[in-house]
């Protein structure tokens, strides 16, 4: 199968002093946490094959999360409704690529999975001090597992990432803590990547492989935070942009690979 990928990105996360470390958030404008970008068309299709043929892997609602889950639908589909390609009816909606999908609040990931290019977990407070996942439609993991990450708080989740110490684990809970829900943020992550694939699990026992610089591929994510105004959930929004390394700039892809180069 060929590769989905984009021809650009919104934004070149290392080259910009605001994203380039982490956390690196920024206020998001209006209702800017939901893009529709020029892969949205396989894109999609993807993700409704993933969700029809591998639904386990990808999707996990718990009890505690279904009511932010219902709260997120009910909030997705009137601004869908709003934006150019989409046609609403009682009981479905049809995408700008024409696909019709059935609306079931039963089922509330499972839908919006189909809906838009996002992925969407849900976070809600352990009482302890942390926020935790409790739910998830995950279509194109960047090498995690959903099943390995559910039912546990950001500082867990991120143990793998040598770059999320304990100072960032502070800054992230207190973004978490003092988010609203009139003001959304995002940031932007980059990596190499060799394989385009965008259904790219990983266990976390898999023996780590150092990143190529010079992969043919760029990975990143537009990741959003926002809070819901009702249950007080957190909703971490996550869009995938895979390009060709070589579509860069000669200079933007130096100082790419430069910023993916390890120290010694």
């Amino acid at each position: 199968m060929s590769p989905i990928l984009q021809t650009r990105l919104p934004l070149l996360p290392w080259a910009d002093p605001r994203t380039a470390r982490l956390p690196g958030m920024l206020p998001v404008e209006g209702d800017d946490w939901l893009r529709r970008d020029e892969a949205f068309a396989p894109q999609m299709a993807e993700r409704d094959r993933l969700i029809a043929t591998i639904p386990d892997k990808l999707h996990a609602l718990t009890e505690t999360a279904r009511p932010a889950a219902e709260e997120l639908f009910d909030l997705i589909l009137p601004l869908l409704a709003k934006r150019p390609g989409y046609e609403v009816a009682p009981q479905t909606l049809t995408r700008p690529d024409g696909v019709c999908v059935a609306l079931n609040r039963a089922a509330p990931l499972l839908t919006l999975g189909r809906l838009v290019q996002e992925d969407l977990c849900i976070l809600q407070p352990d009482g302890l001090g942390e926020h935790v996942l409790t739910a998830a439609i995950l279509c194109f993991p960047a090498s995690w597992t959903l099943a390995e990450k559910l039912g546990h708080p950001m500082s867990r989740i991120h143990r793998p990432v040598p770059e999320y110490d304990a100072n960032i684990t502070r800054r992230v809970q207190r973004l978490c803590d003092a988010i609203r829900p009139e003001q959304p943020l995002w940031r932007m992550n980059h990596n190499p990547a060799e394989d385009p694939a965008l259904f790219h699990p990983r266990s976390e026992t898999t023996p780590h492989k150092p990143r190529k610089t010079d992969a043919p591929y760029l990975r990143a994510e537009r990741q959003c935070l926002l809070k819901l105004p009702r249950t007080g959930a957190l909703i971490f929004t996550i869009h995938t942009y895979m390009i060709e390394l070589s579509s860069l700039p000669t200079p933007n892809r130096t100082a790419f690979q430069a910023a993916h180069t390890p120290h010694p």
